[in-house]
């Protein structure tokens, strides 16, 4: 057989390497964009039950109104502002009209700008309109990030200011998370705390997110779409000028100080916490993996394995710290700990790095590869100086928005709205309209070995209805309902209370602090009989609650005046 000669075009290998770098940048878009359902969760977990739709809404419209607004002006104020700042060319200033390798680029900047918009929700829970959070991302999205970027990312035929002037910042530690929470701080401290949150005297009450499951489970997603954010920005798949492939080993050292950073921060954060109050808080180990991750974002490409180590562990220690002031000293409620997780561990992963530089001087490199420090000198000042620049144009930006909705009066919502939950309020939702569990059900159980239930009336109780009232731990109530049908007493009405009674206070804990909890969760059972005895009902219900220890609840007997069944207008005892 003779062998077969392929010509292969110039043009075609430019195709082929613009194709697999475009299939390469979707890709890691995409990953990146799966975080917005980290965030949603993270945030979720962190707020309380009446106010959960309220955060999963914000999340979603954060997306909606933002790629939008980035696609009509966000995109070209970037580009044109860092042109004017940094000597390049004019550009167009929306994205209509471009090609599809263009298109792709800017759908994996806008996945940046998003990311950067979603964080300030967290740091404003619980209080804000949704008509001025909606606003804000669309004028954060459209102006104050594009502006920051331009300054470290973007200028099409020059090069950004902030870059000229040395200034570094590889996936976003300052330009996507510092401008997040810098700006979440400044929103929140412009908004003003939740109610209740601070009493009179300055001290603190700690309010409990409702979810500690959904605060993880959003840390971990967030987590692993981060690979998408670092290592998707390191490198194309193929040079299409000289179509050699990229310097993998290259990516995997981003690989590398990413899953440092991650895995230092939560055991920082961890340290701290032990230090602090004796035990490991899990919010706040989740709390330091995120903080672990945003230190290294931005020196990602220029720290040695020993500085991913050190910036982590920092970036996750000072969480609880920063906190900590924040809550105590400055009296700004942030909800969802936003400033000390992506504020300033964004700040000190871009300003010390150059302790653990690649192009350092290496201090102890017989000890450890690449030195126990790598000192940069030179470094420190652009780093500050961008750091500087950045925080302050966030921080006046922010500040102005939000003060002008206070101004007006629509920056936060009412009070009688705030105490019933962003979700009534806002949305007109309840997240959970369902009292309980899958297996407990509000409309009784059923009779075993097939005993016949009784429901109409009789003599048992003097020819009276009467109402047995119980109040009882949640975990007995699938055990009194079975009892209750066994003795013909299915009907039942079922409500979530809370009391206290000879049952001990309990001490609870939320991101490090402790709290009383004196009002415990409870049961209340409400069974009104004709035909059966009242004291049967008691027995059964003491029985199946019954556990031996304080909290076991009460049982009370009342007497019913009367009754009407709705759907057939039957009265009295023809009606139970």
């Amino acid at each position: 057989m003779d062998p077969i000669f392929l010509q292969v075009e110039t043009a075609d290998l430019e195709q082929l390497a613009t194709g697999m770098n475009l299939m390469w940048a979707l890709t890691v878009t995409f990953l990146i964009f799966f975080m917005h359902a980290g965030f949603a969760m993270l945030e979720a977990g962190q707020v309380r039950s009446k106010n959960v739709a309220n955060q999963l809404t914000k999340n979603m419209l954060t997306w909606a109104v933002g790629i939008f607004v980035f696609f009509v002006i966000g995109m070209g104020i970037s580009n044109n502002v860092g042109s004017a700042l940094g000597g390049g060319d004019a550009s167009p200033l929306t994205m209509f009209g471009e090609g599809s390798f263009d298109w792709a680029m800017w759908l994996f900047s806008a996945v940046f700008a998003m990311t950067a918009a979603t964080i300030v929700s967290g740091a404003v829970a619980g209080r804000a309109k949704l008509r001025a959070y909606v606003t804000y991302t669309f004028l954060l999205a459209g102006v104050i990030y594009p502006v920051v970027a331009a300054m470290v990312w973007y200028a099409p035929g020059g090069t950004p200011i902030l870059e000229s002037l040395g200034f570094a910042d590889f996936a976003g530690g300052m330009v996507v998370h510092g401008v997040g929470g810098v700006a979440g701080l400044t929103a929140a401290w412009v908004l003003g705390a939740r109610m209740d949150k601070y009493n009179s005297d300055g001290s603190v009450n700690i309010i409990p997110g409702h979810s500690m499951t959904f605060a993880v489970l959003g840390t971990l997603i967030l987590c692993f779409g981060w690979f998408g954010f670092n290592v998707g920005t390191a490198a194309t798949v193929i040079n299409p000028e000289t179509f050699e492939l990229a310097d993998f080993d290259y990516v995997g050292s981003i690989a590398m100080v990413t899953a440092l950073g991650m895995g230092l921060g939560a055991l920082g954060a961890s340290v701290v916490s032990i230090a602090m109050n004796g035990k490991v808080d899990t919010l706040y180990v989740a709390n330091g993996m995120l903080a672990g991750l945003v230190g290294v974002t931005g020196p990602t490409d220029l720290i040695t394995p020993m500085g991913a180590i050190a910036i982590g562990f920092l970036a996750g220690a000072q969480l609880p710290i920063v906190f900590k002031l924040v809550d105590e000293k400055l009296k700004i409620d942030d909800v969802c700990a936003v400033f000390p997780v992506h504020g300033t561990a964004g700040m000190l992963g871009l300003i010390i790095y150059p302790l653990w530089s690649l192009e350092g001087s290496a201090i102890g490199g017989g000890v450890i590869a690449g030195g126990i420090l790598s000192i940069e000198a030179s470094a420190f000042a652009p780093q500050i100086i961008g750091v500087a620049v950045i925080t302050v144009w966030t921080v006046l930006a922010t500040a102005a928005v939000w003060g002008a909705f206070k101004a007006i009066g629509q920056a936060r919502v009412t009070t009688d709205h705030e105490r019933d939950g962003l979700d009534l309020s806002e949305h007109g939702v309840d997240t959970y309209p369902e009292f309980g569990q899958p297996d407990v059900a509000t409309d009784g159980g059923h009779a075993t070995d097939d005993k016949i239930i009784r429901t109409d009336g009789g003599e048992p109780n003097d020819g009276e209805l009467k109402m047995v009232t119980a109040v009882v731990r949640p975990d007995r109530l699938g055990a009194v309902k079975k009892s209750l049908a066994e003795v013909g007493a299915p009907s039942l009405t079922v409500t979530n209370v809370s009391g206290r009674g000879s049952q001990p206070a309990k001490k609870g804990q939320w991101r490090g602090e402790e709290y009383t909890v004196d009002l415990h969760q409870k049961v209340k059972i409400e069974c009104v009989v004709a035909d059966i005895p009242a004291g049967d009902v008691v027995d059964a219900i003491a029985d199946a609650a019954n556990t031996g220890e304080p909290g076991d609840g009460k049982i009370f007997v009342l007497p019913v005046e009367s009754a009407h069944q709705v759907r057939t207008g039957k009265t009295g005892q023809d009606a139970v």
